[in-house]
């Protein structure tokens, strides 16, 4: 196999694995808007991500999408979110992280880290600037 050939091969490689991630990341946000623990956002952002790095015609029927598409370009444009998602993302943290601490057994050391990842996160999500 020839040198061109490894490269077209890569790429061919690359552009099937990221429109498979961008439809499994899609999926999982959709299961977000029904299931009260499992984030929207993020996942529609990671689809757009991969759908802008591998088919357009995926990434602009995501962004035209009268249900998610606001969501996404005000991220692409502003790096805004709206207040509402904001507190819901800081709410799901919240009763996630604790559901968690609460009824799983874990070491002292393992709910520390816990701890400190849930409040980094929520450090993380408030520090996001919110849209007008």
């Amino acid at each position: 196999m020839g040198q061109r050939s490894k490269i077209l091969l890569t790429r061919h490689l690359r552009h099937v694995m990221l429109i498979t991630a961008g439809w499994l990341s899609l999926g999982f946000g959709l299961l977000g808007v029904v299931l009260p623990l499992l984030p929207t956002t993020p996942f529609l952002l990671l689809s757009a991500w991969c759908f802008a790095r591998s088919s357009r015609r995926f990434y602009d029927w995501l962004t035209g999408n009268r249900y998610f598409g606001p969501v996404i370009r005000r991220w692409e444009e502003q790096r805004t979110m709206e207040r509402r998602v904001k507190q819901r993302a800081l709410l799901l943290v919240m009763v996630s992280f604790s559901i968690t601490l609460l009824l799983v057994p874990l070491s002292t050391l393992l709910r520390m880290s816990l701890v400190l990842m849930a409040l980094l996160l929520c450090g993380l999500i408030w520090r996001i600037p919110e849209s007008v």
